[in-house]
């Protein structure tokens, strides 16, 4: 998977989990929510170094 098809991914399941949030659907909601933010956050540490790894910044 390229970097735009793991953006579009990322998106969408934010945009789900949006839609769910609005029709009241708060549990799966919150699992997209926490899916799309840790997925966001995995691709972001993959792109550092292992000196920035242990960073608290």
């Amino acid at each position: 998977m390229n970097d735009l098809q793991k953006d579009i991914l990322i998106g969408a399941v934010f945009v789900i989990g949006l839609v769910g949030f609005i029709s009241g659907e708060f549990i799966i909601s919150s699992t997209l929510f926490a899916s799309a933010a840790i997925a966001s956050n995995i691709k972001v540490s993959a792109k550092r170094g292992k000196a920035d790894q242990y960073s608290w910044n």
